[in-house]
């Protein structure tokens, strides 16, 4: 590793950018796995059930003690699932448009990896050249609004190619959706960045590190609870879940789909999940600095443990997500849309106003 620090600094960023990347890249997709199964456990405990427990390698049956475990915590699950979609038959309908079919599930994929590039997810490994953010822009989170709008294109192009009335019904809903949330999240962070005054994302981690009591959760609650409601909104989860909405849509935008394409919207879903937790660490929790505070990291081992600390964050905020899916009813669409823009979009306006008097009250 000490290697690395001898080449001139435009090598080391390269090298370090793509280890960040491969890294980054790997562990969501690791996550987006085990998130799944996740899921199935919680809402298989929530329901009095056991969840899945039995799929298992051959080799697990001659682990003496450990082997069955595994199999009992459905770790080998994850595997079987995706080797199924490997395997299924990936199947076009002939009516179908088809360049727009195939196009339609990568736009819903690639937009939430795109945003995890801004993200930062520790504070150094030693070198302080060398942040643990892929990309460390200056309007990060301008970019992470800009990049996140256009999921929608996929989901909306999913219904429109489908040339189905339930995908086409599911696609015009998930535009409404997330047009309106979207709104309302980006008003909610504008009292936050008053607060901060730096669009940066990891001088807004910097802001909060001194201790838990900095975290803008405390210090700007209405805001993190319109952020929050505005995530569930925006990844399609219950209860905002009416662009697939199975009982009235049938499976919504991805009913046509199937194998690998429509692996790739499960694989959005949750990817945009983790995106979206990782961002309320990094806007409201702290980021990667402990809660006791602590400051920069001294050397790997203590870079290390940050990155450790923004992941148990993001977990949490996961599990929020999942155990809301599994408690709350689905809103009626008229609800969902009351709730956005009359409700929402109002209170953020309101919570801007108050911020920007009190800001103006202390600076005098």
């Amino acid at each position: 590793m000490d290697a690395i620090y001898y080449l001139d600094p435009t090598t080391q960023f390269v090298l370090f950018s793509i280890v960040k990347i491969v890294v980054a890249f790997v562990i969501t997709l690791t996550f987006v796995a085990y998130a799944v199964l996740a899921e199935r456990k919680i809402s298989a405990w929530i329901q009095d059930r056991v969840g899945p427990n039995r799929a298992t390698p051959f080799f697990a049956q001659y682990l003496p003690v450990i082997g069955p475990a595994l199999v009992r915590l459905g770790i080998f699950q994850p595997m079987a699932d995706g080797l199924k979609f490997l395997l299924k038959e990936d199947f076009t309908p002939a009516y179908v448009r088809k360049v727009y079919f195939w196009l339609a599930p990568a736009l819903t994929a690639i937009p939430a990896f795109m945003t995890i590039a801004v993200i930062p997810f520790g504070s150094t490994l030693g070198n302080p050249n060398n942040p643990m953010v892929i990309a460390d822009l200056n309007v990060g989170i301008l970019y992470s609004f800009g990049i996140v709008s256009l999921g929608v294109y996929g989901i909306v192009l999913a219904g429109y190619a489908s040339n189905s009335k339930y995908p086409f019904l599911g696609g015009i809903r998930s535009s409404a959706q997330m047009i309106s949330y979207e709104i309302a999240m980006g008003m909610s962070v504008v009292a936050v960045f008053m607060v901060i005054g730096d669009l940066n994302l990891s001088k807004v981690v910097e802001y909060q590190g001194a201790n838990i009591l900095h975290w803008m959760a405390w210090k700007q609650p209405l805001a993190f609870f319109i952020f929050l409601v505005s995530a569930f909104a925006e990844t399609n989860r219950l209860p905002f879940d009416l662009p697939e909405s199975e009982s009235e849509l049938v499976g919504g935008y991805h009913t046509e789909y199937s194998s690998m394409k429509f692996a790739l919207f499960f694989l959005g879903e949750y990817a945009n999940m983790i995106a979206a937790s990782a961002m309320m660490v990094t806007l409201f929790f702290g980021g990667w600095a402990y809660p006791w505070g602590g400051g920069a990291a001294q050397g790997f081992l203590g870079g290390v443990g940050h990155i450790v600390c923004f992941l148990v964050k993001m977990l949490v905020l996961m599990g929020v997500f999942i155990w809301v899916r599994w408690m709350f009813p689905r809103f009626r669409y008229d609800q969902l849309m009351d709730l956005g823009w009359r409700r929402f979009i109002p209170l953020a306006l309101v919570n801007i106003l108050v911020t920007a008097l009190v800001l103006a009250a202390l600076n005098d």
